[in-house]
């Protein structure tokens, strides 16, 4: 059995400094993840709470958080009923914490845990957000280098106002009173980077190395990574739909043209055009821009739907958390993507 953390001097206090950390299949990496949290964390003498939310994960990662929140009072976990993937375990994480200043960070330890002094530094001198953005790419292919540094661009720039800062993730500080702005945006369809930025507050953006990943595997693939992007640009945005309305301008222009072409032609010089091969090379164009705009169209179109249905974000199976508490029942506010059958343990 893996040996659980020991109880924190701080732990009856009122935390001050909330970690939220989304797991997903990472027995792997925990043990070295909470002895490096426990190392920072204990070395600034503040009171603080760890709470991981185990996103339906297949191997032993729940178990393992359940243990080590039953052992150690700065300890939470918080086991979702299934994977309901990454942004609603981090919605689930911000809505049960307590503290003041609230870092988020990634359980691979590809976010050092060592930086969060300097983090909270920063937020005592006046920032409410502190976004962490990645020093370089090394190490990465041309391919998603090259997709990253277009997507920020075009995102920042269809969005207006709102800026989100380029190479930056999920690590970040946020004080309680912006987090309490992002607890209250309604939408299930949560793209979590446009909404750091959304709630604005003042920002600092700090520069730091990207750590190896100590153990496991990436679970975001090029697949996993341009879905979240689009999710990103038809959450915030309706320039794919403006760009639809562009091309379809272009098109039928093009198409005017295209006919009174024929008809000129045909009068001035009485050549019929053969007409099967220009027809055919019409259609499949057309067709093609129809069924693009049709899918952007549909893509908020379900957004719209997803939407309307009210389901929450996530659903709660257990809290864990010692020393134990009365358990509690089902609870109303789930509507709002918060907990469902909250039991403490």
């Amino acid at each position: 059995m893996l040996n659980p953390i020991p109880n924190n001097q701080f732990s009856e206090v009122s935390p001050v400094v909330s970690l939220v950390i989304p797991v997903y299949n990472e027995i792997a990496v925990l043990p070295l993840l909470f002895a490096r949290l426990r190392s920072v964390m204990d070395g600034l003498a503040l009171a603080y709470e760890i709470v991981l939310v185990d996103d339906g994960s297949k191997d032993a990662s729940a178990a393992y958080l359940v243990e080590q929140a039953q052992a150690d009072h700065c300890v939470k976990a918080i086991i979702l009923s299934r994977n309901f993937g990454k942004e609603a375990a981090l919605s689930a994480g911000l809505q049960h914490t307590s503290g003041e200043a609230i870092v988020v960070l990634d359980a691979d330890l590809q976010n050092p845990p060592e930086l969060i002094p300097q983090m909270l530094e920063k937020w005592r001198n006046g920032a409410d957000i502190v976004a962490m953005k990645r020093r370089n790419r090394d190490g990465e292919s041309w391919a998603k280098k090259s997709g990253s540094y277009f997507y920020y661009r075009i995102m920042n720039r269809i969005t207006g106002s709102m800026n989100i800062p380029e190479d930056t993730g999920d690590f970040r500080l946020m004080s309680r009173r912006s987090l309490d702005s992002l607890n209250r945006l309604p939408e299930r369809n949560r793209y979590m980077k446009g909404l750091f930025a959304w709630v604005g507050y003042p920002t600092q953006v700090m520069e730091y190395d990207v750590a190896d990943r100590a153990a496991g595997e990436t679970k975001w693939n090029y697949f996993n990574l341009f879905s979240l992007a689009f999710e990103g640009i038809t959450s915030f945005s309706v320039a794919p739909l403006r760009a639809m309305v562009l091309l379809g301008l272009i098109t039928a222009t093009l198409g005017g043209l295209f006919g009174a072409w024929i008809v000129f032609k045909t009068l001035m010089f009485g050549n019929d055009l053969d007409g099967y091969p220009s027809i055919i090379a019409m259609i499949t164009f057309l067709g093609g821009v129809q069924l693009l705009s049709i899918g952007v169209l549909g893509e908020y179109v379900g957004k719209t739907y997803f939407e309307a249905k009210q389901r929450p974000l996530f659903i709660i199976q257990d809290v864990i958390q010692n020393p134990p508490t009365s358990a509690v029942a089902s609870v109303p506010a789930a509507a709002e993507g918060k907990s469902v059958n909250v039991i403490s343990n």
